[in-house]
C-alpha cells in the first residue's frame, strides 16, 4: 500500500473554499471589529441552525462542558449523572468542580442513557444529567427531557459526536437546557481543536460569557472574579464557519461511509453497526462495528488482527468505571453496568476519515473477512 492509498482512522475534509475564508481571517482578522468577526459569525449561525438563542465558542468541547457546569453552580455537594460508556471528557469537568460523577448504564439499542438507567442512579444530591449522543446515536429525548423536568434536573446534551443527527426531525444540539459540540481534528466539522456551548437561558449565557474571559467586566481590564481563559481564536472560528457552510456535504459523506460499510458487512450476521431506529437520523461521526455479545470475536481480537494487516482501528470507549482515573468515584452499583461493558468489549471503531474512498472501505471489509469467520 503506497502513501496515496494509506487508510486513515479519522480526519477532516478541507477545500479551497475553506482555505479562502481562513486566508481572509489570516490577512484581515486582527484589528478592531474584525478581531472576533468570525467567532461571532460562527456562534450566531451555529446557534440559529440548532434553534438555540445563544452560543459561546470555546477552545475545546471539554471546556464548554466545564463552562456550563460552572455557570449553573455545580459544586462539591452535587452529583451529576453521566453514561458509563463515553469519552472521558464528558465526565472530567464534573471532577474539576469537586462534584461527584455518577455512572449510569446505557441501552443496547441506542448506546445512550435511558430514563430507567438514570432513575436507578438518581439520589437527592443529583443536580444534573449529561446525556451523550454516542457516535452520532441519539436516545429517547422525549422521555429524558420529561424525566429531567419532573425531577428538577438540569440536562446537558453532549452532542460532540452527533453534528447533523436528528431525533424526530429535531437536530442534535437542541435538547435539554444546553448542549455542546466538539470541533476536534477528528470531528465532522473541525477548527483544529475547538468546541461550542449552546443554550437558551440568558442569565446562564451571560454568566458563562463572563467566566469565559477571566471574569472581567465586558470591555474592561477590571476582574471581579478569578475565572477561566476559554476564549476562542478568530482564525480557528474562520475554519469552523467555512466548514459549517458545507455541513450537509460533510454529514452526507459520513453517512455514505456508514452505508458502504453496512452494505459490505450485511452478510456477517454476528455484526451490527451504529443503529438508526425509527425517528432517528444518524450522522454517524464514526462507523462502529459491534459483534454479538456472545460471540468469541472481541474488540481486542479484531484490533490485533487489523493491526497485523496494516488497518487502523480504535476501541469502543471504555466504561468510565473501568478507568483508573475514576477509581475514587466508583460504588457497588457500578458493577451492574453490563451493557456498557459488553459494548466496550465487543466494539471497534472502523476507519471513518472524510478522505476515505470506496476502495479503501472495501479493503477494510475484505481484511475483516480474512479472520472474522476463523474466530
Amino acid at each position: 500500500m503506497n502513501s496515496m492509498d494509506e487508510i486513515f482512522m479519522a480526519g477532516p475534509q478541507v477545500t479551497e473554499a475553506d482555505i479562502k475564508i481562513v486566508v481572509d481571517a489570516l490577512q484581515n482578522g486582527w484589528y478592531g471589529k474584525e478581531a472576533y468577526r468570525y467567532v461571532e459569525l460562527f456562534e450566531s449561525e451555529f446557534a440559529k441552525y440548532h434553534n438555540r438563542k445563544f452560543a459561546l465558542m470555546t477552545p475545546n468541547c471539554t471546556s464548554a462542558i466545564h463552562l456550563y457546569l460552572t455557570a449553573i453552580g455545580v459544586s462539591a455537594n452535587d452529583e451529576v449523572i453521566v453514561p458509563d460508556v463515553t469519552w472521558v471528557a464528558s465526565a472530567a469537568p464534573i471532577v474539576y468542580l469537586g462534584a461527584h460523577p455518577v455512572f449510569a448504564d446505557v441501552s443496547k439499542e441506542s448506546w445512550c442513557l435511558t430514563v430507567d438507567s438514570m432513575d436507578a442512579r438518581k439520589t437527592p444530591k443529583t443536580r444534573a444529567v449529561i446525556s451523550v449522543d454516542l457516535y452520532g446515536n441519539m436516545p429517547d429525548y422525549d422521555s429524558i427531557e420529561e424525566y429531567c423536568r419532573t425531577n428538577n434536573l438540569l440536562l446537558l446534551e453532549d452532542a460532540a459526536e452527533a453534528l447533523g443527527s436528528k431525533y424526530k426531525n429535531r437536530r442534535a444540539g437542541s435538547f435539554g437546557d444546553a448542549s455542546v459540540f466538539s470541533f476536534h481534528r477528528t470531528k465532522t466539522i473541525t477548527t483544529g481543536e475547538g468546541g461550542i456551548l449552546l443554550l437558551d437561558d440568558k442569565d446562564v449565557y451571560n454568566r458563562a460569557k463572563f467566566l469565559r474571559d477571566h471574569g472581567r467586566s465586558p470591555g474592561t481590564y477590571y476582574n471581579t472574579e478569578v475565572a477561566y481563559k476559554y476564549m476562542p481564536s478568530n482564525l480557528a472560528a474562520s475554519l469552523g464557519y467555512a466548514q459549517f457552510l458545507r455541513i450537509d456535504e460533510l454529514v452526507n459523506k459520513k453517512r455514505s461511509i456508514w452505508n458502504e460499510y453496512s452494505e459490505l458487512l450485511k452478510s456477517f450476521d454476528f455484526v451490527s453497526l451504529n443503529p438508526e431506529p425509527t425517528g432517528i437520523y444518524n450522522s454517524v461521526w464514526s462507523t462502529v462495528l459491534v459483534t454479538n455479545f456472545d460471540s468469541g470475536l472481541t474488540r481486542d481480537i479484531i484490533m490485533k488482527e487489523f493491526e497485523s494487516r496494516g488497518i487502523p482501528s480504535r476501541p469502543f470507549f471504555y466504561p468510565l468505571t473501568k478507568l483508573p482515573a475514576f477509581t475514587n468515584y466508583i460504588t457497588q452499583k457500578d458493577s451492574n453496568q453490563i451493557v456498557a461493558l459488553n459494548l466496550s468489549e465487543h466494539g471497534v471503531c472502523l476507519p471513518s476519515a472524510l478522505n476515505l474512498q470506496s476502495n479503501q472501505i472495501q479493503k477494510v471489509v475484505e481484511t475483516f473477512s480474512e479472520f472474522a469467520y476463523k474466530a
